[in-house]
């Protein structure tokens, strides 16, 4: 029979399993192991760790660029796995090369790809093996077999026309088939004119941005809606009401009124951003509508394959308090110590 731990807390937001009391989350290998549960169903004998506060699934940033951030300090800001979408290959090797319990959960999708002479290649940050030129349907199964033979559970790709050449169609078509053969979900950087519609309709899965650059039309919002839009809004701005702030958010606004899926993204790497929860990332989601619970759904990890986070002073429903909570959470972590053999005295 597995043995698991037990979280006691004062309260937990879990989706559709949320308790606003006192409640009880199993971990296993520090993972939860299922929803939160009433206190008394943890048997007299289990290890147990109280938390003052609410506990929540492990806090998620979808869009986050580790050879330009110390991933340390962002599981520090309570992000307890990170989707990095565009890091030199030598970089998550170093990542991949041993454990380390202070870096959050990572998944990758290596370099990026693009046409050549392409975005992001003619940008001073971008390390040389930090984007892969596609120069040919040949060389695209290429790209996609060496981002997959790396550990990469995506595939980006750029699509910026203010920036260079793009990807042809016919290359564009071959990656994101090669992708989706090798169970591969591809994620698009789209960035000017027409660029949204072409990656529409050549079927990618994600958009690295809420589209920013041109205002989506309601018959395309509709035909994307099984498309993933991370949000990344504070990008523009960071902190300021700008034109491409607003764009994003009324484009944001209407996908989701279409039915569209949007995920917390930062950008993490992209100018003066918090290494952490970033409030202003969610103040903007709230500002374009979301709630309370649709934020939280944005940010959370749905296949709880990280560890849990706390908000020390407990979560509440009030929208206004939403984004100063979150900044100051905190991902779970046990030592030996405090596995302790029977409950403490908070129970």
């Amino acid at each position: 029979m597995t043995e698991y731990c037990w979280l006691l807390a004062d309260s937990a937001w879990w989706g559709q399993d949320t308790w606003w009391g006192r409640c009880a989350l199993p971990l296993h290998d520090g993972l939860p192991a299922g929803p939160p549960r009433a206190r008394e169903q943890v048997p007299a004998s289990a290890r147990a760790t109280y938390l003052p506060g609410t506990l929540l699934p492990g806090l998620h940033d979808a869009h986050v660029h580790s050879g330009l951030v110390e991933l340390r300090e962002v599981r520090a800001g309570g992000i307890a796995r990170v989707d990095d979408l565009g890091s030199s290959p030598s970089r998550i090797a170093e990542l991949l090369a041993h454990e380390d319990s202070s870096l959050p959960v990572c998944r990758f999708a290596g370099a990026m790809l693009t046409a050549p002479g392409g975005y992001p290649s003619r940008r001073g940050w971008a390390q040389p093996d930090l984007y892969r030129q596609v120069a040919s349907e040949r060389d695209a199964r290429l790209a996609v077999a060496e981002q997959r033979d790396l550990g990469a559970n995506s595939i980006k790709i750029t699509l910026h026309t203010r920036a260079g050449p793009v990807l042809g169609d016919d290359v564009l078509r071959v990656l994101v088939d090669t992708a989706h053969d090798n169970d591969l979900y591809v994620v698009a950087h789209t960035e000017g004119a027409d660029t949204f519609s072409t990656a529409l309709l050549h079927g990618v899965d994600r958009l690295a941005h809420v589209p920013w650059t041109e205002r989506i039309g309601e018959t395309a919002l509709a035909a994307a809606r099984d498309m993933i839009w991370i949000s990344t809004l504070d990008i523009h701005g960071y902190g300021h009401r700008t034109a491409e702030l607003e764009c994003a958010q009324d484009n944001l606004r209407r996908f989701r009124e279409h039915g569209g899926t949007v995920r917390y993204g930062t950008d993490l790497g992209n100018g003066p951003l918090p290494l952490g929860v970033n409030a202003r990332e969610v103040a903007a989601l709230q500002q374009a509508g979301m709630s309370v619970d649709d934020v939280l759904l944005a940010m959370t990890d749905p296949d709880l394959s990280a560890p849990p986070c706390v908000i020390p002073e407990g979560l509440d429903s009030d929208p206004t308090a939403l984004a100063t909570a979150l900044s100051t959470a905190q991902v779970v972590r046990l030592t030996d110590e405090e596995h302790p053999g029977k409950r403490r005295a908070h129970d």
